[in-house]
């Protein structure tokens, strides 16, 4: 359980699932264990929050547990969508703990977001990778099927013909030394947002599938998710594996429980 996580599915405003796919990684594996670090590493935070007021077992978040993983992506999406989709109709928000990138294709159908907004490294805007379309190199591409538009932090890395498809009036690229002056214009709009933990400078987040050099740091990633958080109906923070000591797990724990605090504080989006 995520520590903290204590509430009755019932009286739930939050609930948590992992999703330990590991079946398109393609560099460095072992997203199958970022579920269960994310938890582990989360054991020694505390329960209060000095910057909302707040302690996180006051906030009504359930853990489901882990949505086990097969290898048939697509079907593997579709169940755990309707798993998701299940803590939409409780008025609960769902929060999903990856898993490689591509886990995140089920929350935004859950979810049916106007907007999707993803602090990542790379564009994810191919059709498909090494012939596969649900790899996790394709992720915002599969949103844009349901989002009316894409906000993608921190890109740094894609191919000619995913920046080309960058140029369109549905994405917007907001390249990593601009992050810091990004205000986020949601009005009315439903979001969805999902945090790749390699949209963090590797220096910050060594454990995951492929790093990319001058990339965001920590407090970076926590403003954005402050800034948006208050705005969002689905969350996930994906692409954490075990290549290291822990210290990208515990950066996606602490900004699941940054997101819970922020929508839960109610601030107005693009606060901090």
């Amino acid at each position: 359980m995520f520590p903290g996580a204590n509430a009755a599915r019932e009286d739930a405003d939050f609930v948590i699932a992992g999703a330990p796919l590991d079946v398109s990684t393609s560099f460095q594996p072992g997203t199958r264990f970022g579920p269960d670090r994310i938890r582990r590493f989360a054991r020694s935070f505390e329960d209060y929050d000095h910057h909302t007021g707040s302690r996180f077992t006051d906030l009504a978040v359930h853990d489901h547990g882990d949505v086990e993983a097969w290898d048939d992506a697509r079907d593997y999406l579709d169940y755990l969508s309707g798993v998701l989709a299940d803590a939409c109709r409780e008025d609960a928000v769902p929060l999903l703990l990856g898993g490689e990138h591509t886990v995140t294709v089920a929350g935004v159908e859950a979810v049916d977001p106007d907007v999707f907004v993803t602090l990542d490294a790379h564009l994810d805007l191919r059709e498909s990778y090494a012939g596969n379309e649900w790899s996790h190199a394709t992720v915002t591409r599969h949103a844009l099927d349901v989002a009316d538009r894409a906000v993608i932090l921190g890109a740094r890395a894609g191919s000619e013909a995913e920046w080309e498809r960058a140029t369109a009036g549905d994405v917007t690229v907001v390249p990593p030394a601009a992050v810091g002056d990004w205000n986020p214009d949601f009005d009315e709009e439903s979001v969805y947002l999902s945090v790749d933990i390699d949209a963090a400078d590797p220096a910050y987040a060594p454990g995951t599938g492929t790093m990319e050099p001058f990339g965001l740091s920590s407090r970076e990633l926590r403003a954005v998710v402050r800034q948006v958080a208050p705005a969002m109906d689905g969350f996930d923070v994906v692409e954490v594996n075990d290549q290291d000591d822990g210290q990208s797990a515990t950066l996606a724990a602490k900004l699941l429980r940054t997101a819970v605090f922020a929508r839960a504080a109610g601030e107005t989006p693009g606060s901090l």
